[in-house]
Order: C-alpha cells, then sequence, then structure tokens
C-alpha cells in the first residue's frame, strides 16, 4: 500500500516539478530575477504575500517589480524613508506600511554585507531557524500589525509561506522550478508548505490524521514523506499541491 502511494506521488511530482509550474505560480515573479540578491528579496515578499487569488498574486508581484525599479537588491540597499512613504500597495492585509517595514528590515540585512541566507543560519532544525529569523527580523522597528505577516511555529503556525520560500531557495534538482541557492539548510530537513489544500489532500491519501493545519499536522506528514524520500521528501509539495489544483480527488 505504502509502496503503491510512494509510486501515485512520484508519479504526480514528475507530472508537476516542471517548468509550465512557473507561469501560473508565484515562484514566477523571482524566476524574472539572475541575481541572487534579486531573487531571495523579491522571492521572500511574495511569497509572504502568496495568500488568495493567485492572479492578484502576480500582478501585485509585478508592482512590487516596478515599486523596487526591476532591481531588489539595488532598491533595498538605497531605499530612503521619502521614497518608503511614497509607496502605495495593497494585497489584502498586506499594506504600504507592511512592505516598507520589509524593506528596511533587509536594508539591516544587506547594508552589513550579509543575506537572506544568513538570517537562517541560526537553529539545528527548521523549526528553530524561522523562529530565530523571525526574532531577528522584527528586531527593526515596527508597527504591531506587521507580525502577523511573519509566521510563528511557537505559536503553531505551519509557517506555509515561510517554508514555500525555503523550498524555492534551497531545493536542488534539474528540473527549472526551484533555484536551489542556499547550502547552509538542507533538503532533508525542509518542511511541506502546508495549507488547507495540501492539508486536505494529504488526509485524503492517509497521510495525515490531524484535523487542524499547524505546525503539529506538519511534523505528522512529513514522518509520513520522509518514508517516500528521505532527501528530498518537501518533493511532494509538487504532488500534494497539483493533485489539490486538478481537483482530481473531488
Amino acid at each position: 500500500m505504502i509502496d503503491d502511494l510512494k509510486s501515485f506521488l512520484d508519479e504526480k511530482v514528475d507530472q508537476f516539478n516542471h517548468t509550465s509550474f512557473i507561469t501560473n505560480d508565484p515562484i514566477l515573479i523571482p524566476h524574472q530575477f539572475s541575481k541572487k540578491e534579486d531573487i531571495e528579496i523579491i522571492g521572500y515578499i511574495i511569497a509572504t504575500i502568496a495568500w488568495g487569488n493567485r492572479k492578484s498574486i502576480l500582478n501585485n508581484g509585478d508592482k512590487l517589480i516596478d515599486i523596487m525599479g526591476n532591481s531588489p537588491h539595488e532598491f533595498v540597499l538605497n531605499a530612503t524613508e521619502s521614497d518608503l512613504k511614497d509607496i502605495n500597495f495593497v494585497h489584502r492585509t498586506f499594506n504600504s506600511h507592511d512592505l516598507g517595514f520589509f524593506i528596511r528590515a533587509m536594508k539591516e540585512v544587506y547594508s552589513k554585507g550579509l543575506s537572506l541566507e544568513d538570517m537562517f543560519n541560526e537553529g539545528e532544525t527548521t523549526f528553530e531557524r524561522i523562529v530565530n529569523f523571525r526574532a531577528k527580523l522584527l528586531n527593526v522597528n515596527h508597527e504591531k500589525r506587521t507580525e502577523k505577516h511573519v509566521s510563528n511555529p511557537a505559536s503553531g503556525s505551519a509557517a506555509k509561506r515561510i517554508n514555500m520560500f525555503l523550498r524555492w531557495m534551497v531545493r536542488k534538482d534539474n528540473r527549472g522550478v526551484d533555484f536551489g541557492l542556499w547550502n547552509n539548510i538542507q533538503m532533508q530537513d525542509l518542511m511541506l508548505p502546508l495549507d488547507v489544500h495540501t492539508g486536505n489532500i494529504s488526509r485524503k491519501l492517509g497521510l495525515l490524521n490531524r484535523k487542524q493545519n499547524d505546525w503539529k499536522a506538519l511534523e505528522e506528514i512529513m514522518i509520513q514523506l520522509r518514508k517516500f524520500d528521505r532527501n528530498d521528501p518537501v518533493k511532494y509539495d509538487f504532488a500534494l499541491f497539483g493533485l489539490g489544483v486538478s481537483k482530481e480527488f473531488e
């Protein structure tokens, strides 16, 4: 039974882990850049707003690129307070104030010769790395409301958007979707970007019993996915997401 499910999911990974996947996915936005710093910066912001209508996400991703003058790294390094006050941006509950905070926080990082990769260096597990990343990022002055846009696994969040961003940055294969730019996190330690859709598919496949889509559910499903591929368990995100989009189980 397990072997049959693994074969089925491997087939779906092969089907969806393909450059055609990029076209309608938020990862399309960072794929417009080749410089590592540009990919990291725009990738993190677009991952942060990646909820809701996918067309709206991509449209707002294009607006972000325009705001940053098609050069996210240079914009972050050189943005003045006047520049940030002039920003007009809204995606659902994420607004200009939130975007201004992310740009200030990243300016703190990149102006010191560091990068977002360095911000995830502290911790043995992905859980610890995300918690420590959040603490460092929020050390920059910010409005309380902005904190909801930086997920906190310590509060039980499955941190879907941060885990998706980490998949983009860390996974290395020859399929042309994920970037594989980072080396400080191993693929085997990545966590699934768990949301309502991948959670529902996982339950239908018998990979998940827990009803909530929280960090405990994420740990439960990762036990199963690591049985299928210990070195690259998060590749099954393509299968679970693809099955949800194709509505194969409805």
